[in-house]
């Protein structure tokens, strides 16, 4: 299959997937390539065309997405059975919001996995199912019902149920954030409170800061509402305060968003210090800040610094909560803590999105966590948690090459790795599926999707025994890269 297609040419502002998938879309027409006839691989594609894998990969699944070609696991990608003729006949073409269009884009730039027999899953911030307290929950939700009855069944309120309000507020203050069951308006998790928080303060155009690398959802969550982002670099003790603080200053930005406590992707806790002086900047500029606290119960070495919203007397800072990470994310249940106007306006978002939450669940969790079995649970998963983090900071050490560096957590589940040289994590994806570990490569965190030499390797869901053998893989794909071999050649079977 010939594709007609050179890198830099004039493309009419299209993104570079976009131009590939046009040209092999013209290729399949142009040449007369029927149903069922293979197309080139994603690797050889990529060579040919000198692009790199991921945006090939994107092209094929927008193609696949409009039933022009077709891939079968193990098989590879065909013309599909439809061929073009269906796909370009009196069919109706979606004219989307260029917000909706740039996200989707987005979507298809991360990373694709595959699949991979017995891969050691050291990519995903999803906790152990083998660690969920299933049956002490059962029992909660079923005397929630009993107890709550059929009013358990109607809409509730836009703030959620007051029980859980008041048992994470009490909660919330013994952890040095003073706060309310009044102040509290919960959520579908910490990703809508994201959304929420942003909207806040941010209209479509608007310029949010957050730090880089970040967390990758913040990112489609901006695009999502047709806001701009802007970067503020991290540093080993937190977000570089000298660039934020002028960042902040720029009139067109509106919000500031930032995790100080196990950050996604770095796993690192500012100091006490860092966050009086990150909030005397957010104060002097008049600068929101929106707190992302997921993963504050999952603390299982050194001292907590207080939240930032629990340092902030001025009410600017948006604290969001999360059950996701500490118990399950099944229960899509979280908080954002807000005071006054900013309450009122949470609310009214609240009411807007989606009238009310689930009732039920959140009265299972509020009788959860008040009869101590949250507490038991934390009680039992935090020592797992710290002794997977040493298994994995020692396979590091044991493992990689000289050079390397990587993050120790206090808690959560995330280690950032920095490989260094010119090197691009991406580019290691592949065959690390194929040797069996998976990992989340550095560019996914980034702004702009640029190289990077770091990785975040996660301890939720391998035990000891599989974060050794994971590591022990990735550095096995490594040497290879770097030597211009193959790492798979032992890969698991």
């Amino acid at each position: 299959m010939r594709i007609d297609w050179q890198k830099g040419e004039s493309s009419g502002g299209l993104p570079v997937y976009q131009q590939i998938a046009g040209a092999v879309r013209e290729a399949i027409a142009s040449q007369g390539l029927g149903s069922g006839h293979r197309l080139p691989t994603i690797r050889d594609l990529a060579s040919q065309l000198g692009v790199h894998r991921d945006t090939i990969a994107t092209a094929y699944e927008s193609l696949a997405s409009e039933g022009v070609i077709e891939s079968a696991v193990g098989r590879g990608t065909f013309v599909a059975d439809a061929g073009l003729e269906s796909s370009t006949a009196t069919s109706f073409t979606p004219v989307l919001a260029p917000a909706v269009e740039r996200l989707m884009a987005f979507e298809r730039a991360r990373p694709r996995f595959g699949i991979a027999r017995d891969a050691i899953a050291l990519h995903a911030l999803v906790p152990d199912p083998s660690l969920y307290p299933a049956d002490a929950f059962r029992k909660a939700f079923n005397r929630a019902l009993v107890q709550g009855g059929p009013e358990l069944l109607l809409y509730g309120s836009p703030e959620g149920h007051p029980g859980l309000r008041e048992t994470l507020a009490a909660r919330m203050t013994a952890a040095s954030l003073p706060v309310s069951a009044e102040d509290l308006v919960l959520c579908h998790g910490a990703s809508q409170g994201i959304a929420l928080a942003l909207r806040l303060f941010c209209a479509p155009g608007d310029v949010v800061a957050l730090e880089e690398p970040t967390y990758n959802n913040v990112l489609g969550a901006a695009l999502a509402l047709g806001l701009r982002t802007t970067p503020v670099p991290m540093r080993d003790d937190g977000v570089d305060l000298a660039a934020l603080e002028a960042t902040l200053a720029r009139p067109e930005v509106k919000a500031f968003y930032t995790m100080p406590t196990f950050h996604n992707p770095l796993g690192t806790t500012t100091s006490l210090a860092h966050r009086r002086r990150l909030l005397d900047i957010a104060q002097q500029t008049k600068v929101p800040v929106i707190e992302d606290g997921y993963e504050m119960d999952l603390r299982f070495a050194g001292q907590a610094a207080s939240p930032l919203a629990g340092l902030d007397p001025s009410g600017s800072v948006v604290h969001l909560f999360s059950f996701s990470k500490s118990l399950f994310p099944g229960a899509r249940v979280g908080a954002i803590s807000a005071r006054g106007r900013l309450r009122d306006a949470l609310l009214a978002l609240k009411q807007a999105s989606d009238l009310s939450d689930a009732l039920p669940l959140q009265a299972a969790l509020a009788e959860f966590v008040g009869c101590g079995e949250y507490d038991r649970h934390l009680g039992r998963l935090r020592p797992v948690l710290r002794q997977r983090r040493d298994a994995l900071l020692e396979a590091l050490a044991k493992y990689l090459p000289e050079g390397s560096r990587w993050t120790e957590p206090e808690g959560g589940y995330q280690v950032w790795v920095e490989l260094g040289g010119d090197l691009d994590t991406r580019d290691l994806l592949a065959d690390a599926v194929a040797a069996g570990v998976l990992f989340a490569p550095g560019a996914q965190f980034h702004h702009d999707g640029r190289r990077s030499s770091g990785m975040r390797l996660t301890f939720a869901m391998a035990d000891e025994k599989r974060l050794e053998a994971g590591v022990e893989r990735l550095a096995r794909v490594l040497d290879a890269h770097r030597r211009g071999g193959n790492a798979t050649a032992n890969a698991p079977v």
